[in-house]
């Protein structure tokens, strides 16, 4: 979308040549530039926690993303628009530009894709049950989830049984988790509610204890909408 955006509207002073030469510009350096993107953010959230220090993670996604991508803008300029690869000399023109919409890209990716926590809602009469239970392991088959904790490419599954650990993505298991009564508490934590057993607040934080002693964040960003939603 946001090649097509930059495209349509000739930014960056790209309009002086054809819409579909706009297009074959923009949209592939996007798209490259987006899953490189995806790459850096992967790297920054072991070091970073988006949630507690989001312009932080910002400033760390800029820089780290901007450096390869303005190496690829650059080598893709010259031939574009004046059929020839740009001199070294015309690199830094193009951190600016790069620097950016890669700083707007990643405070769009920090603040607004997770403003708000994923709450699932236990199942009404005649909808279907939730589907995460089937992913317990065999030892914890039967047993009630009272959180889901993301580690690294592996989700932590705390029960009345024990935890374990299973290979999952959190947005996948988020959707799976729909037909449970619990929210996201945190970037990295679902909470049932009825697993809740005190919660406590301090530096401007909040924690939950849940029945036999987990205690999950409650990040800042998450805060007010679980208390609107009687959480604590």
């Amino acid at each position: 979308m946001a090649g097509v955006v930059l495209a349509l509207t000739g930014a960056f002073n790209t309009g002086e040549v054809s819409l579909w030469l706009r297009f074959a510009y923009w949209v592939p350096i996007m798209v490259v530039g987006a899953g490189w993107g995806h790459l850096c953010s992967l790297l920054i959230e072991r070091w970073i926690d988006f949630d507690e220090r989001p312009w932080l993670a910002v400033a760390g996604l800029t820089a780290t993303i901007s450096g390869p991508v303005t190496l690829m803008v650059w080598a893709a300029t010259g031939p574009v628009f004046e059929g020839r690869l740009y001199d070294i000399s015309a690199l830094p023109w193009s951190l600016g530009p790069v620097v950016t919409v890669t700083a707007t890209m990643s405070a769009i990716n920090v603040f607004l894709n997770r403003a708000q926590p994923i709450q699932t809602h236990a199942p009404m009469a005649g909808q279907p049950a939730s589907r995460f239970p089937a992913r317990l392991p065999p030892k914890l088959k039967g047993a009630a989830i009272r959180a889901v904790q993301a580690e690294d490419h592996y989700l932590r599954i705390h029960t009345d049984r024990g935890s374990d650990l299973i290979l999952m993505r959190m947005s996948d298991a988020l959707d799976e988790l729909e037909g449970l009564e619990g929210a996201q508490t945190h970037r990295s934590w679902w909470v049932a509610k009825d697993a809740v057993r005190d919660v406590a607040r301090g530096d401007g934080r909040a924690t939950l204890t849940l029945e036999g002693g987990v205690v999950a964040p409650v990040s800042r960003r998450y805060a007010r909408a679980l208390r609107d939603a009687g959480w604590y």
